[in-house]
């Protein structure tokens, strides 16, 4: 038997596939807006443990699409938890910060109150609290701002916007930490691997790189980083209006996820330099 992952064509996905045998399962193989589809997978494939890396990401257009998002978001990952359940196999679902408010400037940690200001993190908090009532062994793994060599995320789209232009506006009050999609694939595989052993480690827990910074201080990191010269703006979120609002505060505490796993903060720093690298090589 092996390890079931939802998703296979996303950032974290993509590095679960490079790292460990598993098998994965993407939109032509389940369609995550049928819950019942993503239960009777597991069902059939009686998998040691499941990872879900699939989600509605989407976050502006979930404003419009909201039912859509929490039945992939919310539906889905309660389906699953509740088909681990039946088999007595753990499953890590993995979340966002987008479940908090993102007022003050603390560390989110777990047990805080949670209270999501857009439509995608109502959805993924429906599907954390569905995860939690199935009575399984299961870890809610809440991170933030992913990036990597695959995919569409934030380094990619700052590398492109370079290529013609010499100026960019970035935000400069969202503060987070970035974190390589790589880094957290190994802590996914490390915590199914550890609830098989240990499901009294079940619960909900935060992964994101460090040190935190903001959307201005990372774009200006990957542009030293790249050896591009360009002007990056810091402005306010109010000048940068979008149909989802974003929160100010994405940082997360990670020390609970250190002392019952192992598993430390990565700097993104680091990971950024080895990303660039392969994009180079990719290109």
């Amino acid at each position: 038997m092996t390890m079931l992952v939802f998703g296979k064509d996303g950032q974290l996905s993509n590095e679960l596939e490079s790292l460990a045998n598993c098998l994965h399962l993407g939109l032509d193989d389940v369609d995550l807006s049928k819950p019942a589809d993503a239960a009777a997978a597991i069902q059939k494939h009686k998998p040691i443990a499941v990872i879900n890396a699939a989600a509605y990401t989407a976050v502006d257009r979930a404003e419009e699409e909201e039912a859509l998002a929490t039945l992939i978001n919310g539906g889905a990952p309660t389906a699953m938890a509740k088909a681990c359940a039946a088999l007595g196999i753990p499953l890590v679902n993995v979340s966002t910060d987008y479940v908090f408010a993102g007022d003050g400037e603390a560390r989110w940690k777990p047990d805080d109150a949670t209270g999501p200001i857009n439509a995608y993190g109502r959805s993924k908090l429906v599907g954390e609290l569905g995860v939690a009532a199935a009575g399984g062994c299961y870890v809610n793994l809440r991170t933030s701002w992913v990036f990597s060599a695959h995919g569409a995320n934030f380094v990619k789209s700052m590398l492109r916007l370079s290529e013609d232009r010499d100026t960019l506006n970035i935000v400069a009050d969202q503060i987070g930490g970035p974190t390589p999609a790589r880094d957290l694939a190994k802590a996914c595989l490390t915590i199914a691997e550890q609830l098989i052993a240990d499901p009294s480690k079940a619960g909900t827990y935060h992964f994101s790189g460090a040190p935190d910074v903001s959307w201005h201080g990372f774009a200006s990191e990957i542009f030293a980083q790249a050896g591009r010269a360009m002007t990056v703006n810091p402005i306010p979120t109010s000048e940068f209006p979008t149909p989802a609002t974003r929160p100010l505060n994405s940082r997360l505490d990670c020390q609970v996820t250190q002392t019952v796993f192992g598993v430390v903060q990565p700097d993104w720093r680091v990971a950024l330099t080895d990303v660039l690298t392969e994009l180079d090589e990719i290109a």
